[in-house]
């Protein structure tokens, strides 16, 4: 089964604070897709750097969204890119996707 993003580290990390659950899940809505952007605007330009650091930014919210196998994922890619090498884009395609579609589900 495909790992699927989650609340489990948010809830872990608010304690139950609603006020601050709501504003961290504020804040990520807001600026994943514009790190989202950066990344596919880097990539498609083949800007090396560019891209690894726009997937360093990304893989900090993979991680808060609970995928820890998208985040080792995130870290073997950024690792690549620096490399010249880009065969896991796919495949991190593939977390910002469902990344994209978990988000639109929070309130």
């Amino acid at each position: 089964m495909t790992e699927q993003p989650n609340r489990s580290y948010i809830d872990a990390l608010c304690r139950g604070d609603k006020v601050f659950e709501e504003k961290l899940i504020k804040v990520i809505k807001l600026e994943f897709p514009n790190e989202v952007k950066v990344y596919h605007e880097a990539f498609n330009e083949k800007k090396q750097t560019k891209t690894a650091e726009a997937v360093h930014k990304l893989k900090h919210k993979i991680s808060i969204l609970g995928l820890e196998n998208g985040y080792q994922t995130a870290v073997k890619y950024e690792d690549e890119i620096r490399e010249g090498n880009y065969d896991l884009h796919k495949e991190f395609e593939a977390i910002l996707n469902s990344m994209s579609t978990y988000l639109k589900t929070l309130e």
